[in-house]
């Protein structure tokens, strides 16, 4: 059952690769499932999980704006 288990995982490896650089997986997972038993087709699939760009650009982080003031409501000043 690890047997089955290892190789499943290997026979999935580009799609969680994908996954965890944030591609758009169905692709690449559809294309896995289709033609991952060839050898030539997981390679290709692993390539393209690997060396492609993902979908989304990088932020730079910006330190927060100062807090604003705060007013109680003014039904406690009288």
């Amino acid at each position: 059952m690890i047997i089955l288990s290892i190789i499943a995982l290997l026979y999935f490896l580009p799609t969680i690769l994908a996954v965890r650089r944030g591609h758009h997986v169905t692709g690449i997972l559809l294309l896995n499932l289709f033609f991952g038993w060839t050898g030539i087709g997981w390679f290709a699939m692993l390539l393209w999980a690997a060396l492609s760009h993902p979908p989304y650009g990088y932020s730079y982080a910006y330190p927060p704006p100062p807090p604003a003031y705060y007013y109680p409501p003014n039904d406690w000043r009288r």
